[in-house]
């Protein structure tokens, strides 16, 4: 299965911040926005990944991120020109999914509680149709609205921000898809907005009876941060856990190296590089203290 993390966009609600950078590389609390995003698709499995970012920026993923190979990954980047809507990325990136099974995650999407690696393994296994990640909200009118069979799971309803939502569930910013994608990608027209919508992709799922619904348990934490106090109160939330739990959320390094992607030597070289900050001690100490993965 190959990964998307869709980092386009102008930040504007984040004005002045994001006048000069995207917004997605703008930090929550000790790491940069889209590290969650990567850590996600990391947890599955996934290590086929591309970025598709603004033109502006290709420079300054590339030097976070490189071709991935630190991680023992393969990491490519494309250009999202214009604000086209996110079902754009499966065009932008046809080549890179090649007939494959994909993922694709918001890059200002950050998941976090127990029972999620249950929750990707579920949506991953599934080999036909479409899956996306629902949650509950008090104000679902903000968000793409859900309704779902509790039993099979197949969702029976989806729609755009709708006036009066039916549910108080709804689609997050995480979705899987089988090897359809981009044929079906194809077929969408723009909406009134000129844009080739998320919603509309998953309607065609829809249609099909193949689109499904992983929902996150109460309790679970979702992070989509849009102003200045969402990016503080989600930075808030990772350094309150981390220090109560003494781990990392979404430290990519060690998360390639528990899966056995890097070794020993290769996380010491990454830790070293910033061996003067609190992240780069906790890497080595990852290191030191556990038998090396093969």
């Amino acid at each position: 299965m190959k990964g998307i993390v869709l980092a386009g966009g102008f930040g504007t609600h984040l004005y002045p911040m994001t006048f000069s950078g995207s917004k997605h590389l703008l930090p929550i609390y000790d790491k940069p926005l889209v590290y969650y995003s990567l850590a996600t698709l990391m947890k599955a499995d996934i290590r086929d990944v591309l970025f598709i970012v603004n033109p502006q920026d290709m420079g300054a993923y590339e030097a976070h991120f490189g071709d991935g190979s630190q991680l023992g990954m393969n990491i490519q980047y494309k250009a999202q020109e214009s604000r086209d809507g996110i079902a754009q990325a499966f065009l932008i990136g046809e080549d890179f999914i090649d007939g494959d099974r994909v993922a694709l995650i918001l890059a200002d999407s950050i998941f976090y509680g127990s029972g999620f690696d249950q929750n990707l393994s579920e949506a991953i296994t599934r080999k036909k149709g479409a899956t996306v990640f629902g949650y509950q909200v008090k104000h679902p009118e903000s968000y793409a609205v859900i309704d779902f069979d509790a039993s099979t799971k197949k969702v029976s309803y989806i729609e755009e921000k709708p006036e009066e939502a039916r549910t108080n569930y709804v689609a997050t910013g995480l979705y899987v898809y089988d090897e359809k994608v981009v044929e079906y990608a194809k077929t969408l027209k723009p909406s009134a907005r000129g844009e080739l919508e998320i919603t509309d992709l998953n309607q065609i799922y829809l249609d099909h009876k193949q689109l499904y619904t992983t929902m996150l348990p109460e309790g679970f934490a979702w992070f989509s941060p849009r102003t200045v106090d969402d990016l503080f109160h989600a930075g808030e939330f990772v350094r309150v856990v981390q220090q109560s739990t003494g781990t990392k959320i979404a430290s990519i390094e060690e998360i390639a190296y528990r899966k056995g992607w890097i070794g020993r030597a290769q996380l010491l070289s990454l830790a070293s590089k910033i061996q003067k900050t609190e992240y780069g001690k906790y890497l080595e100490g990852i290191a030191l203290s556990t038998d090396e993965l093969k």
